[in-house]
């Protein structure tokens, strides 16, 4: 009896997860109009954005924050629509899965149809904007998912250093996978602080069958929700370093 006793008082003292009070945009990245980018076995982004998405939103509930859906019916047509349908909310995420450079496909057949994949890169990011108005706490926001993410395992992206054109696309916090991407429209034009999450790299075999999985998906959600919760319900110092804006 004393060791059940014992147990019961542990159980009781073990901290909570973290709670906040406030509505978290989510916003499913692609849609019928524009499925982005096509996995190393033929499946669109949006259906991979809209999954997880699907996954996140109960979780962001379980912490106490309020999901306000965006584009979770594909039907949206700008990105001005995006940021419009975010209004209101106290933070937006913008779900993504990421490709890569098209110099680093190799063409490949799989169940007949001639696709292409890219093995090399794999990861998750965080991506923020100098030009969102919001952006300190933009930046601690991400910081605090990408450390949730970390600590379950998902290993940030590397290969977002410079863009196609060859400009630089600097840190924000490397530690937690988190960079500036000022020209990211849905993160830029918005008032309220903004991350875009790739998820992870679709053109890589391995990783595309490993964003498939429902386990997965379900920690990943547990992370990015973790994050925000921590950061919501909470004011966070910025990790990261704030230089000034680039082209």
């Amino acid at each position: 009896m004393a060791a059940i006793l014992a147990c019961l008082l542990l159980t009781a003292l073990a901290p909570l997860p973290a709670r906040a009070a406030g509505t978290v945009a989510v916003d499913v990245g692609h849609g019928l109009w524009d499925s982005g980018a096509i996995s190393a076995r033929g499946a669109t982004e949006f259906d991979f954005n809209l999954n997880l998405a699907r996954v996140l939103r109960p979780v962001l509930e379980a912490r106490g924050l309020t999901v306000q859906p965006v584009n979770f019916d594909g039907e949206i047509e700008s990105l001005q629509a995006r940021v419009d349908a975010a209004a209101g909310s106290d933070f937006l995420l913008s779900i993504h899965h990421d490709s890569v450079s098209s110099f680093k496909l190799t063409a490949w057949n799989w169940m007949g149809e001639d696709l292409d994949f890219a093995d090399e890169d794999r990861g998750f990011a965080l991506f923020i904007s100098h030009r969102n108005p919001r952006l300190e706490e933009s930046l601690a926001c991400a910081s605090a998912m990408g450390r949730a993410l970390r600590a379950r395992g998902f290993i940030p992206a590397t290969h977002h250093g410079t863009t196609a054109a060859g400009t630089p696309r600097p840190w924000a916090d490397e530690e937690n996978g988190v960079r500036f991407y000022d020209t990211l429209f849905v993160i830029s034009h918005g008032a309220m602080p903004s991350v875009l999450f790739e998820a992870g790299v679709l053109k890589h075999r391995d990783e595309e069958l490993a964003l498939r999985d429902r386990s997965r998906q379900q920690a990943m959600a547990q992370g990015l929700a973790e994050g925000l919760a921590v950061c919501l319900g909470e004011p966070l110092k910025a990790e990261g370093q704030l230089p000034g804006p680039r082209n």
